[in-house]
């Protein structure tokens, strides 16, 4: 019971696999996914530190180090299906919230549960902080799915988590966008022009959309 209880917890996003069910070269757990976004999410903070915005560094590192710890409960979910249709991505999203609330009243000492409630909310939302996690997170999906492409899988869904990826990051109005598409991006283009997938062309058509 307790905190250890959510430490010993942690354990099981090691464990979850992103992207079930598709043949992968590289396997990615939700745990390492995590790591990643925090890592992204500090130099997409500091970009926009440098253009004179303000950070709420407390709120970044809370909302982006715990926005999938509801995984632990539900999986991760492939990414056509809960993209299905908004109706069936607030339900999931309702039940993973819920799930949530229940282990902390369950589990959290009294003194510490509104602090994990604050920590482990879905942190996606217009603050700067919560477009910097959307930047993050897509951005995770981006390298997930180049690293597949450039070794030639052939796989439609991860075509479609980089196309998809970057056409949302796009839209988002941050100066940390405008770097990545400016500075970013071509670099991961180039890299990926000997891979036998053309990136260039899934590149300028999800730009172009």
């Amino acid at each position: 019971m307790g905190i250890h209880t959510y430490f010993q917890s942690l354990t099981d996003l090691e464990r979850i696999i992103r992207c079930p069910g598709k043949f992968k070269f590289q396997e990615h757990s939700v745990s390492a996914h995590s790591w990643k976004v925090v890592q992204y999410a500090k130099t997409l903070a500091d970009i926009e530190e440098s253009n004179g915005v303000i950070v709420d560094w407390k709120k970044l590192y809370e909302i982006t180090s715990s926005h999938d710890y509801g995984e632990i409960f539900i999986g991760d979910i492939k990414t056509p299906v809960k993209h299905y249709s908004l109706e069936l991505r607030a339900m999931l999203q309702k039940v993973e919230e819920g799930m949530v609330a229940h282990f902390i009243d369950e589990h959290i000492p009294e003194e510490f549960k509104d602090i994990f409630r604050r920590q482990l909310r879905e942190g996606k939302d217009d603050s700067v902080e919560g477009k910097i996690l959307e930047v993050a997170d897509k951005l995770d999906q981006i390298y997930e799915a180049f690293a597949e492409l450039q070794r030639g899988n052939t796989e439609k869904e991860f075509i479609g988590m980089y196309r998809n990826a970057l056409i949302k990051i796009k839209k988002i109005n941050l100066h940390c966008v405008e770097y990545f598409l400016r500075h970013i991006l071509p670099d991961i283009v180039s890299e990926g022009s000997k891979s036998p997938i053309d990136i260039e062309k899934i590149t300028k058509e999800a730009l172009a959309s």
